[in-house]
């Protein structure tokens, strides 16, 4: 029997066409849903990205958002 992960923290959240793709794309390569996508994207996140990338990232997205 598969292991179940449990996320007890729902909310909801606005995200760009752009992003939901991506979301979606990632969801179907490894057959999990949205939140467990968004769970390990975040979690792992150090493991992901570096954190000079992941500043130049959000500044890149202010600069062009805000």
């Amino acid at each position: 029997m598969a292991k179940r992960y449990e996320i007890p923290k729902r909310f909801n959240a606005g995200v760009s066409e752009p992003a939901y793709a991506r979301l979606r794309a990632l969801s179907a390569r490894y057959g999990l849903g949205n939140n467990y996508c968004l769970t390990v994207l975040l979690e792992r996140l150090d493991s992901i990205a570096d954190e000079s990338a992941i500043d130049a990232a959000f500044r890149a997205w202010r600069d062009e958002n805000c």
